[in-house]
């Protein structure tokens, strides 16, 4: 199985720039009201502090998510969404033997999902263990993720 969340996260640049225009239109509001003969009123400081926490939320969770469990081997890559055409700055890239996966889980906050993958490692005591951001993925993707690594889990254990 070969999935992405491309279409979800095509969409995030667009909403940073018009967070960022917010911030920067609010900011500049804030500081001419500043000057007037006016008091500063704090409450003009409540959208910048909106848009800035929203700014930082799309940044952090803006991820792109792609799972391909054909062949042999189970590959998982993530990557951020803004600058990602130029450089590849917060890449996670794994690429493990069906045979070594050991446990999955998926947590679902309300604002935030991710995928912790368990690997049975032989160079580190126990295994190892990788997170990766799933947020924009649809529910029926993450469905079909969780189907796809239990069938490979159970495969693993009719082995044993």
């Amino acid at each position: 199985m070969k999935f992405n969340n491309r279409k979800e996260t095509s969409v995030i640049p667009s909403i940073y720039i018009i967070v960022v225009a917010v911030f920067i239109t609010n900011a500049f509001a804030s500081v001419e009201l500043k000057y007037d003969d006016v008091p500063f009123n704090y409450s003009s400081l409540i959208p910048n502090v909106i848009a800035l926490l929203v700014g930082i939320y799309i940044f952090v969770v803006g991820k792109t998510f792609e799972f391909d469990s054909d062949g042999e081997t189970i590959n998982f890559k993530s990557n951020g969404v803004l600058v990602s055409q130029f450089m590849h700055y917060r890449e996670q890239r794994t690429e493990v033997p069906k045979s070594k996966l050991k446990d999955f889980r998926v947590e679902n906050y309300f604002f935030y999902k991710r995928l912790h993958i368990y690997i049975h490692s032989r160079n580190s005591k126990g295994y190892r263990h990788y997170r990766y951001n799933i947020t924009f993925l649809t529910a029926k993707k993450v469905k079909s993720l969780k189907m796809s690594l239990a069938k490979v889990l159970e495969k693993n254990k009719a082995r044993v």
